[in-house]
């Protein structure tokens, strides 16, 4: 068994990375420590990296599109790992998980049309639904004893009045690290079916689900939905290969699947990345090992964080994760106004996370941090942060 090491520290500074090389565009200091986007410190799986020598060692990157050996690497995965039988007819490739919900969005739905969301939530929903000129429709997940819980009461409520056409669920949630039960998908499944919702679930961290926590794929859970649902996945996340471009969208029903394959051909995009293809074909065939792997560092990243944080900076409460490779942290304890937290991490601390204010306007009071780094960085940015609150 090859065994990686995740402890290798790779700079990627001055290769166009959109983690460490564009802070200033972002408004933040040229020498803060990132640990904000979605994206793994990690170098990818070896058989990935393997497809994408011999295919630059080819050296033509013309037109390219999947073969049916592209569809059965992926549906192995899926069957393999949470039990779940596709069909080829279901997978529509996109370039990436945003780009499908906004096609899904534009395809499904008309101007003016209430989309819901689950606050707090990964912020690029709120864009591609105002962008489209709908309207965002929030039912609040409910914070309580450091746990977030969905309000059912106003989901429904929220379905019934106020013209929802679209559901769009986050799965497992991001930022919140929740990963939803059986019995909360099939209640929320249920009621988008009694209404006529669409449901469209962003699944990309899928992989990432704790070993006492099980990820089910909505539509596995709820197969009724059949007709009315968009599971939308990708290699990007559990291979770290979001800049190749190249995600995996299962949409069951033909009608449905029509209207988002013709939005896409409205707008212009017809094939995928080549070297994405590639790489995304051979994750799936050869990177297992690779994911166990850096699965299990992740692991002991959150273990290393949440030590830390009651060891020594107890006023920062961490909401315990089920999933994802993100730590929600609660600010709240430091007493400290939005804009007073947010000098604190970047201007004080020295750090580039995600302010909670961006996911959602209840939570002005966290912060997002990404995990996947070295256990290096992850301790110097304790300490930056460390010293920031307690010096």
């Amino acid at each position: 068994m090859e065994r990686y090491d995740f402890d290798q520290w790779i700079e990627r500074r001055g290769t166009n990375s959109m983690k460490y090389d564009f802070a200033e565009e972002y408004g933040r200091p040229a020498d803060v420590l990132p640990l904000w986007v979605a994206d793994m410190d990690f170098r990818s799986p070896e058989p990935v990296l393997e497809a994408l020598r011999q295919a630059v060692e080819h050296g033509i990157f013309g037109y390219s599109d999947a073969k049916e050996d592209y569809y059965e690497a992926v549906a192995a995965w899926f069957s393999r790992r949470f039990g779940w039988q596709t069909r080829p007819e279901w997978l529509v490739r996109t370039p990436g998980v945003v780009f499908a919900l906004a096609m899904a969005v534009r395809a499904l739905t008309e101007p003016g049309d209430g989309v819901l969301i689950q606050p707090p939530v990964y912020y690029p929903f709120f864009n591609v639904i105002r962008d489209n000129e709908r309207r965002v429709v929030e039912n609040e997940l409910i914070y309580q004893n450091g746990r977030y819980t969905i309000d059912f009461d106003d989901f429904e409520r929220k379905i019934r009045e106020q013209d929802v056409k679209l559901f769009i669920l986050c799965s497992p949630h991001n930022p919140v690290g929740r990963v939803w039960t059986p019995e909360e998908l099939r209640r929320m499944g249920g009621i988008c079916r009694r209404y006529g919702v669409y449901v469209v679930s962003d699944e990309i961290h899928c992989d990432f689900a704790f070993d006492e926590h099980t990820h089910h794929i909505f539509l596995d859970v709820v197969p009724e939905m059949a007709e009315m649902a968009v599971v939308c996945t990708a290699p990007s996340k559990t291979f770290n290969l979001a800049g190749l471009q190249v995600s995996n969208i299962w949409v069951p029903g033909e009608e449905v699947r029509s209207r988002i394959v013709g939005e896409m051909s409205r707008c212009g995009y017809f094939q995928l990345n080549a070297l994405g293809l590639a790489a995304g074909k051979a994750a799936y065939e050869g990177g297992e090992e690779w994911f166990e792997q850096c699965r299990a560092y992740l692991r002991q990243n959150l273990d290393y964080l949440r030590a830390y944080l009651e060891t020594n900076i107890p006023q920062i409460r961490l909401v315990e994760p089920e999933g994802t490779y993100f730590a929600w942290l609660d600010c709240s304890g430091l007493g400290l106004s939005r804009r007073a937290l947010n000098a604190l991490v970047i201007q004080k601390a020295k750090l580039w996370l995600d302010a909670g204010h961006i996911f959602g306007r209840k939570s002005e009071q966290f912060q997002r941090i990404a995990l996947a780094c070295p256990r290096a960085t992850l301790r110097q940015a304790m300490e930056q942060l460390d010293r920031a609150v307690n010096h």
